[in-house]
């Protein structure tokens, strides 16, 4: 028993430093609020450019409903969702007509951080199925919509209304075996809206790796 208590908290402490992230909460109880005041406000446009060198703008897509999802491919706890769920979530959504917007705000050199040809084949190597992989290298998207983790999701409806804000699911945990039976928050929201009903869960704690944002690497400079 001893043995296995030991190995469990090296594994735990390992995906920790990894992703230098508490695991159930973002650090700042601050920033915990203005996400959860988030939910049920208007979506903040913003313009940034996707692995294919183009800008996309939030108000191109106004009258649609819109996902958006901060990422890591570093962190363990994107890992976790991208052994298949969260790749079957953006399938589902997109082949709904639902426009999945996937965020990177890590802060050029810092984990997460890609460009070029790596951005280009981002998804190919995760066999992903989001609409647009966008970089938010100054952080300024990121920060606007009080996003703290990843993954950390939104979605948005047609009239550009944050309709839900947080952690993707009820399961703080980079532990893949924790998906099964998981209540998926995102999968909830997009399925109460196309109902017609209000969203049961607006609001979820989110949890993961914090995100790598560049003015939080000049102060600790």
């Amino acid at each position: 028993m001893k043995i296995r208590i030991l190995a469990m908290a090296a594994a735990s402490a390992l995906v920790l430093a990894a992703c230098n992230q508490p695991a159930e909460a973002p650090a700042d109880a601050t920033e915990t609020t203005a996400t959860a005041e988030a939910a049920g406000q208007m979506a903040p446009d913003f313009t940034l450019v996707n692995a294919e060198g183009e800008q996309v703008s939030l108000s191109d897509f106004r009258g649609r409903v819109v996902v958006l999802e901060w990422t890591n491919e570093d962190c363990p706890y994107v890992r976790k969702h991208y052994t298949g769920p969260m790749q079957q979530l953006q399938e589902d959504a997109v082949g709904d007509g639902v426009v999945w917007l996937t965020i990177i705000s890590s802060a050029p050199g810092t984990q997460g951080y890609v460009e070029g040809e790596q951005a280009a084949g981002w998804r190919a190597e995760y066999d992903a199925n989001f609409t647009h992989l966008l970089a938010d290298p100054t952080g300024e998207t990121g920060r606007a919509y009080g996003a703290v983790t990843t993954p950390d999701m939104r979605v948005i409806d047609e009239d550009g209304r944050v309709i839900f804000t947080g952690g993707i699911d009820d399961r703080p945990s980079a532990d893949v075996a924790t998906l099964d039976g998981a209540t998926n928050y995102v999968r909830a929201a997009l399925d109460d809206h196309a109902a017609g009903r209000p969203v049961a869960t607006p609001f979820a704690q989110p949890y993961g790796c914090s995100i790598k944002y560049a003015d939080e690497l000049e102060e600790t400079a």
